[in-house]
């Protein structure tokens, strides 16, 4: 289970609706449990989705309405920044402007097991529901529950 403050799944919908009618992405910062993963921060990040990044990736079509990409360079500073605070990247999160907050065959394809995937879906630019994913051993995705708590751990 993912647990999260309201405040924090705000700043996720607040920056959903800002970057709309493209998606957003951004990190997910916290401590894995035994109880779950808890929420402590969220890194909002650059969606680097270029053609370049789409041929690299020999994908046929995309463009930041319907792809994210978060650099490289971005996730090791997050991963040592984090690293220091004795933090770790717990998940993604990304936006799926007019569609649901199902994951897409390219999320699947690019999804690591050890992270959740938070993913908001907008509907003319207004946040209608957030879900969160994780990979099992068959690589398929799961639901996973977000607990909303007063403060995190």
């Amino acid at each position: 289970m993912m647990i999260v403050t309201a405040l924090q799944l705000q700043q996720i919908k607040s920056h959903a609706e800002l970057i709309y009618p493209n998606e957003c992405c951004g990190l997910l910062l916290g401590k894995i449990t035994p109880e779950g993963s808890f929420l402590i921060e969220v890194q909002e990040t650059e969606n680097s989705w270029t053609d370049e990044i789409r041929e690299d990736l020999f994908i046929q079509t995309g463009t930041t309405r319907d792809r994210f990409y978060i650099a490289p360079k971005v996730l090791l500073q997050v991963q040592k920044q984090t690293r220091a605070r004795q933090l770790v990247i717990i998940g993604v999160y990304h936006s799926h402007p007019d569609h649901l907050a199902i994951p897409s065959a390219m999320d699947q394809e690019i999804a690591w097991p050890e992270y959740s995937y938070m993913i908001v879906a907008l509907n003319q630019g207004k946040v209608t529901d957030i879900k969160c994913w994780k990979l099992d051993q068959d690589h398929q995705f799961q639901s996973e529950e977000i607990v909303l708590t007063e403060v995190p751990k």
